[in-house]
């Protein structure tokens, strides 16, 4: 469900330092199933751009998350969050009326043109457990999967056919599971209290967990937060490592450069490193190259040429996805084409994974 709101007056945003408005059109969802943004009002303050709001629907307890997005095409392509701003946004806002936030323009553009402006507020409730999971919004659509022209002659024949996969909105991990936060959830107690291979780092990837082991963690992360946390299906996987509805046809997730964005034998040292360091993707993604190969919930299959709809995969078979490339691959497998599996038990020090959320 969507509320719009269109403010207009006479002229465009122009130049640096010489701000105006043709028109502002904002719209929110119901993202998740309680919390709501309401009574959204936007206008221009000289150089700035307020928006005020009402944040509903929080139970006890829980804070949200809200980040301003700006689209200069009407909404068919969004920035990522708006930095430059202040106020009710961020982390920790409370549930209330008249939530306020400022954007400085020109503190994070030279130039804001066109007549199609658009923003939108969105918000997402946190527990007050939430292990410190940082989820990106990424805006369904319709993309080529498979063996596309970018891949040049690297294409495996298990990347083809392409086709064309249309998906929903949907919340992925802005970077893959550390070890950190596999141990604060499933506690140092337990048998897999800390699996990894490659031990004290704690912003290393957490790695040699089968995908069984990850439906444990998943499950146990669900009852501690109330959220509804699972694997990314293949599909999801690489629309968000080709960066979604932004992006710029990239070979690897981000560039078509290797060493700009992925951690593997060229560069790794021979393990793993810590998550963030190299350069994110269109939708602000880290490690989506290399790093650790990432488990996808498919059981692995051979390609069609149908186009499909949220594809959930075969319905049945011996192994499950796994996607990205790893440290100690070469650059051909780390592109976001490329494919892999994996035994649903098997333990290996290249494999680990990250989340997602459906709306």
């Amino acid at each position: 469900m969507k509320f719009f709101l269109i403010l207009s007056s006479t002229n465009h945003f122009l130049m640096l330092r010489h701000l105006s408005i043709v028109s502002l059109l904002l719209f929110y969802g119901f993202l998740g199933h309680a919390q709501r943004i309401e009574n959204v009002v936007v206008t221009q303050q000289n150089k700035t751009i307020e928006v005020t709001y009402n944040l509903e629907g929080l139970e006890d307890g829980q804070t949200a998350g809200v980040s301003l997005h700006c689209s200069e095409d009407g909404g068919t392509t969004w920035s990522n969050a708006l930095t430059e701003t202040y106020g009710d946004v961020r982390e920790g806002v409370n549930a209330g009326t008249g939530k306020r936030i400022i954007w400085h323009v020109l503190e994070e553009r030279e130039r804001l043109s066109g007549d199609r402006i658009v923003f939108e507020v969105r918000a997402v409730a946190k527990s007050a457990v939430d292990f410190g999971f940082e989820m990106v919004f990424v805006k369904g659509g319709t993309f080529t999967m498979g063996c596309t022209s970018m891949q040049d002659s690297d294409c495996y024949d298990n990347e083809k056919p392409t086709r064309r996969v249309t998906l929903s909105d949907y919340y992925i991990g802005k970077y893959e599971v550390t070890q950190k936060q596999w141990r604060a959830v499933m506690g140092a107690s337990t048998s897999l209290s800390n699996p990894s291979y490659f031990k004290n780092c704690d912003d290393c990837p957490v790695e040699r967990v089968s995908w069984n082991d990850i439906q444990q963690f998943i499950k146990k992360l669900n009852q501690l937060t109330g959220k509804k946390y699972r694997l990314p299906t293949e599909a999801e996987w690489e629309y968000a490592a080709r960066g979604s509805n932004q992006s710029k046809g990239y070979k690897y997730a981000g560039s078509n450069t290797i060493d700009e964005v992925a951690w593997y034998d060229g560069n790794s040292g021979g393990k793993t490193q810590a998550v963030g360091r190299k350069k994110p993707n269109e939708l602000g993604l880290y490690d989506m190259s290399g790093n650790v190969w990432e488990w996808c919930n498919d059981w692995y299959g051979n390609y069609t040429s149908n186009n499909e709809t949220n594809p959930q995969g075969p319905s049945s078979g011996s192994y499950r996805v796994l996607r990205g490339g790893r440290w100690s691959n070469r650059s051909s497998y780390c592109r976001v084409s490329n494919r892999s599996y994996g035994h649903p038990d098997g333990r290996l020090r290249n494999n680990g994974f990250r989340l997602v959320q459906s709306l």
